[in-house]
């Protein structure tokens, strides 16, 4: 998977070819193994699955 961009321990990175069908042009933004995807047309929240803990990832 390409890492697009790293910032302050969040790694933005997205898979070329991803679901079946294909699932709308996202990016994952990924921290302490948590992960959350980001519609980019139009831009929204799309899924986000957290860790155990939330320190890191704010509301």
């Amino acid at each position: 998977m390409p890492v697009v961009f790293r910032h302050q321990g969040y790694r933005f990175h997205f898979f070329s070819n991803e679901g079946n069908p294909r699932e709308p042009v996202h990016i994952h933004v990924t921290r302490d193994g948590a992960d959350a995807r980001f519609r980019l047309h139009p831009m929204s929240t799309w899924r986000t699955m957290r860790a155990s803990t939330r320190a890191h990832w704010p509301c």
